[in-house]
């Protein structure tokens, strides 16, 4: 070849021709012009180029790489390839492309593609601003907005992918062009949607792929259109978000429940696909009869507890425990927990159920009694303190109330925090148990003697009686005679000349005689009298206080009246 080579570049006058001079013969004196695109034949390999006869006077070389990868492992000796000329060398050959020679032939097809309407079939290599890069031949942009009908969430689960596509513009000087795969859905889609307009009908059961879900229910693609599926309309009872039920994608079932064929709006729904279970309800879940719940909800109030699918009852915070004061229902339960629970009462029409916890468990009342008899003493930790008194925890559901009148026979306690505090572990008595009303009354000062009974067997009236004043009023003194008890000198009772008020005349701290005229253990109170004592002295006194009580039954019922007629019918001071 080299021989002929060698010939052919010969001139008239018998020379070799300069490289100048070859370039510039005529074409028609070459096997192939520089900027064709020739068929070349694989005639040998040499390490990473294929060696190609395109005809010329000599073979040429081109790179594996110009080739497609898979096109790279089925190449074989004797196989043709279109191949573009790009020049002649110097030292001799020509310098060809394969890509271009695909690039050419692309650009072409392109053009004619574009020119009738059709398709172009490529693959997506990679993400670039705005969309994807796609090889059709040549590189083409596919933008995001015409990869698919719907946005794509897993652009990058597209690359490596082939599909059809619309060639929307190109430039060749600019070696740009724009596909679109979205023109293609959207003329199949437009075909799929005349047909389905035709075969729709309301009640018809139809199976569609959810395209979109919003807070508000599913949009599902039934071929060609899509309708929607209010969250309402998913299921006979509560749905929080379809998303928790559903995923795009997913196929599903539905009824077409409404179909608006002027504005191509079609209403679809799942929970129509069964019967409303709210119909028959009442058959399956008789009232007072006991079954089972998961928790799906919590509320301030209550818990709602799903029975079946569709079918949800409440168990109010009342009916949770029978403690008069529940904890918060989220204490006592958890969302997803199993409940025993008993059906109170059903309203299908409302579709509300009532349920109930505590009614599983025995009411701590109904044994109380037997329990806690009156007069027992218990023992429990204070739970609580107001200012009427002191409340002692003494089961589960059950607390006692210490009334501040019942904390002591003597002390004047104006707060129970002055003596108790929140905690500690207290005694008390049973005084009282009214199951109707749930209340528990019990007493501190029970547990020991009440002194004024003894003080009712001490005091006797014409008890002269020595004592520390404790306080002075304007209506009266009062003079401590033991621990715990008191009497009280009347401001009438002080002295036979009229006095308007003790104070000033008497001071706390200081020893009083006087005579005791009336006891009263019941209203705890114990009568004085000083006029009486200094009047009539000592022995009169005693004795004149005995014979008016003799002759109680059948005199008037004051206390200066008895006096009155002791003495013979004198006249006493005005009380």
């Amino acid at each position: 070849m080299t021989e002929e080579f060698n010939q052919s570049t010969q001139g008239n006058s018998g020379g070799e021709l300069s490289f100048a001079e070859l370039f510039e013969m005529p074409e028609n004196n070459k096997v192939v012009a520089v900027g064709d695109v020739a068929m070349g034949t694989v005639i040998g390999t040499v390490d990473d180029f294929l060696l190609i006869d395109v005809g010329d006077k000599a073979e040429s070389y081109i790179a594996k790489s110009e080739f497609r990868l898979e096109e790279q492992s089925q190449i074989k000796i004797g196989d043709t390839f279109e191949v573009f000329v790009e020049r002649r060398k110097e030292e001799g050959g020509l310098l060809l492309s394969r890509e271009k020679a695909i690039a050419i032939k692309v650009w072409e097809d392109i053009a004619k593609i574009q020119e009738d309407d059709k398709t172009i079939e490529g693959k997506i290599e990679s993400r670039v601003k705005g969309g994807m890069s796609v090889d059709i031949g040549v590189p083409a942009f596919l933008p995001y907005s015409q990869i698919d009908l719907r946005p794509v969430k897993d652009l990058d689960g597209l690359i490596g992918q082939s599909f059809e596509f619309k060639i929307l513009k190109f430039n060749k000087k600019r070696n740009n062009v724009v596909i679109s795969r979205r023109a293609i859905l959207e003329e199949e889609r437009n075909k799929l949607r005349e047909k389905m307009r035709s075969l729709l009908q309301e009640g018809q059961i139809i199976t569609g792929a959810i395209t979109n879900i919003t807070d508000y229910g599913l949009f599902i693609d039934m071929g060609g259109m899509d309708g929607l599926c209010h969250i309402t309309d998913l299921s006979w009872g509560r749905v929080s978000h379809p998303a928790k039920l559903y995923k795009v994608g997913q196929e599903l079932e539905v009824k077409v429940l409404k179909y608006d064929k002027e504005h191509d709006r079609v209403s679809l729904g799942v929970k129509q696909l069964r019967e409303d279970p709210w119909a028959t309800v009442t058959d399956r879940y008789p009232i007072s009869q006991n079954t089972k719940g998961k928790v799906v909800s919590i509320t301030d109030y209550g818990v709602f507890v799903e029975l079946e699918e569709g079918v949800e009852g409440l168990i109010h915070v009342s009916e949770m425990t029978w403690s008069k004061k529940p904890r918060h229902p989220s204490k006592m339960v958890s969302v997803g927990d199993e409940l025993e629970i008993m059906v109170l009462n059903i309203e299908p029409e409302t579709k509300r159920i009532s349920l109930g916890m505590k009614q599983l468990q025995p009411n701590p009342w109904d044994l109380v009694t037997e329990t806690y008899p009156v007069g027992s003493i218990i023992e429990g930790k204070i739970k609580n303190i107001t200012d009427f008194g002191v409340f002692i925890g003494i089961e589960e559901g059950i607390d006692g109330l210490i009334h501040v009148s019942d904390l002591s026979w003597t002390e004047r306690i104006k707060h129970p925090s002055e003596k108790y505090a929140k905690g500690e572990t207290i005694q008390a008595v049973v005084l009282k148990i009214d199951k109707e009303n749930e209340r528990f009354s019990l007493g501190i000062k029970q547990l020991t003697p009440d002194p004024w009974q003894a003080a009712y067997n001490n005091y006797p009236s014409g008890t002269v009686i020595e004592g520390v004043i404790t306080n002075v009023t304007d209506f009266g003194v009062f003079v401590k005679l033991e621990e715990g008890i008191e009497g009280l000198v009347h401001v009438s009772e002080i002295s036979k000349d009229k006095v308007k008020t003790p104070v000033g005349m008497y001071k706390v701290g200081d020893i009083l005689k006087a005579i005791v005229i009336n006891v009263s253990a019941k209203d705890r109170k114990i009568g004085l009298s000083i006029k009486t004592l200094e009047g009539d002295g000592e022995e009169d006194a005693v004795e004149k206080i005995k014979k008016a009580e003799e002759n109680t039954d059948n005199s008037p019922s004051t206390f200066g009246d008895l006096l009155k007629a002791a003495a013979g019918g004198g006249q006493t001071d005005e009380q």
